[in-house]
């Protein structure tokens, strides 16, 4: 499906962007640079509007999340905005109990733990996201409209991941529950993933089809599985949540005169701890792999065979460390980063709320700079 001729990548804003280019495999002129969770808690500006407002209440306010989404972008100078939201955003506005507790994350009303659990949630229709996820395309289109060249980056949760938290209830050091249900019931493990990646794919759908030039997709528990169960049990869900975004496309002018060429829109897959998945999260579908800290980016490569572009992978903690030291180190994940077709430096993980935004800042220059 051919994106709107009024979607940034379509009008020509974002295609040559730094952070488009190198999603394509190809490097720009300096690498790109954006942080997860760039908007959020470590700004100022963001808990002042933020006051009074609850976490799900802030991310279906349309004018509210397009200001948090533009805030680090403006002060940063970064290469692409995150839209701000939440992954459990999508399992609200289907009709599911969930809430966001401040200091405990995500909790459901309800945890799903057996056959007869899973089968009385995938009764919610996930076709009300079309009407429910109206906020969101709202403010994605506010977003859009602010940041002109500057991409948009749309997100949702992987499907084990929201999965994970459905069955626990909430979150979980082990996902024990999850990985039990997994193996004890995978009938019913199998009708859970299969409804939850409807769900989250439809999620990620509405944020390119209102404006967002690349997805990402978040694993934050898959680095709690083995390869074999990751591949088995979890492999193929992310793949139907990918394939929401992956007929998704765009032209731009072609080498030969008056010609055009299609491109898809670029997906980008994500886990935390998940080092020895790397290649089995690149095979669902997705173009570009983002690296966590734990693994040094010429090591993510080599496993995935050279070929793809990562995205990653500052250790989240050195922000806080002596400029010296966080300089050094952002000097090796650049040099590490060539080993691979293209680069776009991020964070191994999120920004710490206690973070320094000046330090944030001052990265950004740095790696522009080079």
């Amino acid at each position: 499906m051919q994106l709107n001729s009024n979607h940034p990548l379509e009008a020509g804003l974002t295609p040559s962007s730094r952070l488009i280019t190198a999603y394509r495999g190809e490097r720009p002129d300096v690498t790109p640079v954006w942080f997860m969770r760039q908007a959020g808690r470590s700004l100022p500006e963001y808990r002042d509007l933020r006051v009074g407002t609850a976490m799900l209440d802030a991310c279906l306010n349309p004018e509210l999340a397009s200001e948090i989404t533009l805030q680090p972008v403006r002060r940063h100078g970064v290469d692409a905005g995150i839209f701000f939201s939440d992954i459990v955003v999508p399992l609200k506005q289907v009709g599911v109990d969930v809430d966001i507790v401040p200091g405990k994350g995500p909790v459901l009303g309800k945890a799903v733990r057996t056959a007869a659990d899973a089968d009385e949630l995938v009764s919610l229709d996930p076709s009300v996201l079309d009407e429910t996820l109206a906020p969101v395309r709202d403010a994605v289109a506010l977003t859009v409209a602010e940041l002109g060249s500057t991409p948009l980056i749309g997100f949702a949760g992987a499907p084990f991941t929201l999965a994970a938290y459905l069955v626990e209830g909430g979150p979980s050091k082990d996902h024990i529950h999850a990985r039990t249900l997994m193996h004890s019931d995978p009938e019913a493990w199998s009708r859970l993933m299969e409804w939850v990646a409807e769900v989250t794919g439809r999620f990620l759908r509405t944020q390119v089809l209102a404006g967002a030039s690349a997805a990402q997709l978040f694993d934050s528990w898959a680095g709690a599985l083995s390869l074999d169960d990751y591949v088995r049990y979890v492999a193929p869900a992310s793949a139907r949540a990918l394939e929401h975004v992956r007929d998704l496309s765009y032209t731009v002018a072609g080498e030969a005169e008056d010609t055009r060429e299609t491109r898809n829109v670029p997906i980008v897959h994500f886990g935390v701890g998940t080092g020895e998945l790397l290649k089995a999260m690149h095979d669902i579908g997705a173009d570009v792999v983002g690296v966590d800290y734990r693994v040094q980016l010429d090591e993510a490569s080599r496993r995935l065979g050279g070929l793809v572009p990562v995205q990653g992978n500052v250790d989240p903690a050195l922000l806080a460390a002596p400029w010296p030291v966080l300089e050094a180190h952002v000097r090796d994940v650049l040099d590490r980063g060539k080993s691979a077709p293209s680069h776009v430096l991020n964070l191994g993980h999120g920004v710490p709320p206690e973070t320094d935004p000046t330090v944030l800042t001052r990265l950004v220059e740095f790696v522009h700079a080079q």
